[in-house]
């Protein structure tokens, strides 16, 4: 029985684990970076230890430090988590040869797994149903060639050692694959160490139905039923659920008695997830096996009532499995989405920042795994993943309703997340209905709203200028002793509010003055009677046009967060800004999205590009960001070199027109 465990990991999955641990009554290690040092589960920690610098490559991917924090502080077992070094058969062989007990599963199962090449071979020897495709050693251009040629298009490219759509491309005709083929392997390479491919034939419009499997090490293998994953993008998961929505008993039975055959074919000790495609027609292929917990694991909790970060302390331990096959019960329906620090409307850009305001939705039913505490820092170093939001309700839809609800009444100021995007596609009617396939988003939600920028409403710029008004009132009264309000028929107040690059004029009128004062914003030619009610500094209570509302907000100087019907909304008060100012786009300025690392410079100053060219690919939060010249032109100066670190809207590269 361990009475220590060390968790080599970060965030809501570091403080899951202390959870489990603690009901367990086993004592927690945490390791930290640099810039996590203040973090939740570090505070929450019996005791912690600093293992290097921000990057992860130098804390959190760093086995020889990690090894070391387990020894020091006599921890019997490490705890991996998932991503970082949960799937990393050298981390496990490091664990065992410094006699530290790593809770997972062998490292044969974890390498052969880890390799979508290999798994692939190993399973067709075990009988599980694959895709067809090419999985051979052979990995030079004119092999790859040949076989895509075999297989047909379209086809998928993946990397073979990979996992969140990174190293993978979907290839439509042969003039695509070699450049397709080309980036995949740099990708691969860059995230995995390993540029190794493999080539499926792409099964057009399936489900991602993944099977949740448990061995322990007396041979016992069960799998606790199934989690729906179809709806993605850039092929990483959005909306998980269990049980699957067109699954029957007999389809069950076929693919859970499938995913314990290829567990069963390496020995598998722990948890482990067997993921298949299935077809239109009920067939299944086995995609790959992930040898770790998976972020999706709360909604097998709900429905089964297990807490599986103890059935794998427990399986570590030598115990056997707490329930045989036939005792497993599958109750309600559970789904899960991933709150990302991303903006949707700008292709899902990831946002850094201070986390200014966070509160997490207090439902019925609703279970929100996470991090975050107010006033910590959002960095480029790690997943832009903030927050898991799940829901549990008796059937379906209730689970549906209430998780749309608690994603939209999450409160997140300071760094935008994609809220308004989780809510709108959980309300889709296509979804609602159950009928979503990898190919939704696609097909059915290319066109919503919260994929584009959008102008904020008449009723938010007039919040807004109602706020900045009442501090700069109240700044004004605390100064003079006069009361906080104008009178009522004075001057108006003139706002310009900016959003982004795009500026708002905001006309306020006192109506009524008084504790309550009533207003009267005019926002181009439409008008909106506002009354404020109460304000905290960090709720405020408006009546708009005789409708009672409670608005979120930060402010801090001349910039206003407020969560309005589209999420985090950041306005600056320009009122007083100097006129003119270069405009980034036609002056050819490129600068950097987000906080990152440089990855590749390709062009040089003096050099002729066109509107388009990649210039530079940026890499922040696990993914590149290639940033392309937005005018035809020369390189007038380019002031950065691969490697170099760089900051939101940092000037990377200058270009002249060419008209000049």
């Amino acid at each position: 029985m361990f009475t220590k465990v060390l968790i080599a990991n970060r965030g809501e999955i570091a403080l899951r684990i202390q959870r489990a641990c603690r009901e367990l009554g086993i004592k927690t290690v945490v390791v930290h970076s640099e810039a996590d040092r203040e973090a939740k589960y570090v505070r929450l920690a019996d005791e912690s230890v600093c293992i290097g610098p921000a990057p992860s490559r130098e804390s959190y991917l760093n086995m020889p430090a990690i090894i070391s924090a387990a020894e020091v502080t006599d921890s019997e077992a490490i705890h991996p988590g998932y991503g970082f070094l949960s799937e990393n058969a050298d981390f496990a062989r490091a664990c065992e040869a410094a006699g530290i007990v790593f809770i997972g599963p062998t490292v044969e199962a974890i390498h052969l797994m880890g390799s979508k090449r290999l798994s692939k071979i190993a399973m067709l020897d075990a009988g599980v149903p694959c895709i067809p495709g090419y999985e051979g050693a052979a990995q030079d251009d004119e092999t790859l060639s040949r076989e895509a040629e075999h297989i047909g298009y379209p086809l998928m490219i993946k990397a073979s050692a990979g996992g969140g759509g990174r190293g993978m491309r979907l290839v439509h005709e042969s003039s695509e694959l070699l450049a397709q083929i080309r980036t995949a392997r740099s990708e691969a390479q860059n995230a995995f160490g390993s540029g190794e491919l493999i080539l499926e034939r792409a099964v057009i419009q399936p489900r991602h139905v993944e099977i949740q499997v448990f061995g322990d090490q007396h041979g016992n293998i069960v799998y606790l039923g199934e989690r729906d994953c179809s709806v993605q993008r850039r092929h990483q998961k959005v909306v998980e659920e269990a049980p699957c929505p067109v699954m029957t008993p007999e389809l069950r039975q076929a693919m859970g008695e499938a995913a314990v055959k290829a567990a069963a074919s390496v020995n598998y000790v722990g948890a482990g997830t067997v993921e298949f495609l299935l077809d239109t027609s009920g067939e299944f292929f086995f995609l790959e096996m992930n040898t770790r917990l998976q972020v999706e694991h709360p909604v097998t909790e709900l429905i089964t009532g297990q807490d599986l970060v103890a059935w794998q302390i427990r399986a570590a331990e030598g115990q056997p499995l707490p329930l045989k096959q036939d005792e497993i019960r599958l109750t309600g329906h559970a789904m899960e989405v991933r709150l990302y620090a991303e903006d949707s409307a700008h292709n899902f850009l990831p946002q850094t920042g201070d986390v200014l305001r966070w509160e997490p939705a207090l439902l019925d039913g609703i279970r929100i795994d996470h991090g975050l505490v107010e006033g910590q820092a959002v960095t480029p170093f790690y997943d832009p993943m903030l927050a898991k939001v799940i829901a549990y309700g008796a059937t379906r839809d209730e689970a549906r309703r209430k998780l749309a609800r608690a994603v939209e009444d999450c409160v997140l100021l300071g760094v935008n997340g994609n809220q308004r995007f989780l809510a709108n596609l959980l309300k889709h009617p296509e979804f609602a209905a159950g009928n979503a396939t990898t190919a939704f988003i696609g097909e059915h939600f290319s066109d919503d709203p919260s994929l584009t920028p959008q102008a904020p409403s008449a009723a938010e710029l007039a919040s807004a200028a109602a706020l900045l008004y009442q501090a700069s009132a109240n700044a004004r009264a605390h100064q003079s002793g006069l009361a906080d309000w104008r009178n009522a028929g004075s001057a108006p107040w003139h706002f310009v509010l900016k959003q982004g690059e795009q500026k708002y004029a905001v006309e306020l009128q006192v109506v009524a003055s008084g504790e309550q004062p009533q207003l009267r914003a005019t926002v181009g030619d439409i008008q909106v009677e506002l009354r404020l009610l109460a304000n905290d500094g960090r709720w405020a209570t408006l009546e708009l046009d005789g409708i009672r509302q409670r608005r979120a907000y930060h402010l801090a100087g001349e910039r206003l967060w407020l969560y309005g019907q589209a999420g985090n909304l950041e306005f600056i008060d320009a009122t007083h800004e100097a006129a003119g100012g270069q405009n980034a786009a036609s002056s050819g300025t490129v600068k950097a999205p987000m906080d990152g690392a440089i990855v590749d410079v390709l062009v040089s100053e003096g050099e002729q590009v066109s509107k388009g060219q990649l210039l530079v690919v940026l890499e922040a939060m696990k993914m590149e960001h290639p940033l392309k010249a937005g005018i035809d032109g020369v390189i007038r100066r380019v002031q950065v070199s691969q490697g170099d670190q760089v900051k939101n809207r940092q000037v990377l590269v200058e270009v002249e027109a060419a008209e000049a």
